[in-house]
């Protein structure tokens, strides 16, 4: 009965153990944005590849043959297949890369009591650490316990207060949020 169970038991083990699980969370696509700076290269057409490309303003690109073509709110992989799509009278087979060469789009905010006050590039994990950093420091006037941060989730506005203090101190590193695109921080 014991090599019985053996034989059943330790080939499920391995099974169980080898799987990823169902439910695995990929990160969301980067979306393509206004003056994000991209690279576009189409494999053996150097003609049809671009080192750099800004997105205009109105959110196109000017690519060679295809004239304007949509890249803001789209993923990378969508432009792509957009313009593999369309090279298809000009070049048999395109295989086309779409690479984000400088994410220009993502952006947030800081006003009130910090030394520069304005508009700046989201990076990579920022924290409202950093963001203060990034700003210059807080002025003398600076209220360090009453900092908003305004946040929009989908159709909602989210209000995110935050006391400076608290997190230098180490008694809440929970408000040491990570700042997303288009965050609005208020240092009153």
């Amino acid at each position: 009965m014991h090599k019985f169970a053996s034989i059943i038991i330790v080939p499920i083990i391995f099974t169980l153990l080898s799987t990823t699980p169902a439910i695995a969370q990929s990160p969301p696509s980067y979306i393509i944005g206004n003056g994000d700076v991209l690279e576009i290269v189409t494999w053996k057409e150097p003609d049809f590849s671009r080192e750099e490309i800004i997105v205009r303003l109105d959110g196109y690109i000017s690519f060679p043959l295809l004239s304007d073509v949509v890249a803001a709110g789209r993923t990378p992989t969508q432009l792509k297949m957009d313009i593999e799509n369309r090279l298809k009278d000009y070049v048999s087979n395109p295989n086309v890369t779409v690479t984000l060469r400088q994410g220009a789009s993502k952006r947030f905010y800081i006003l009130g009591e910090v030394a520069n006050t304005g508009e700046y590039p989201l990076v990579k994990n920022l924290t409202v650490m950093q963001a203060f950093a990034v700003a210059g420091g807080f002025t003398e006037w600076a209220s360090k316990k009453e900092i908003i941060l305004f946040r929009r989730e989908g159709e909602q506005e989210k209000v995110i207060r935050i006391d400076y203090r608290d997190i230098l101190k180490g008694r809440d590193f929970s408000q040491n949020v990570e700042i997303r695109a288009d965050d609005t921080i208020i240092v009153p």
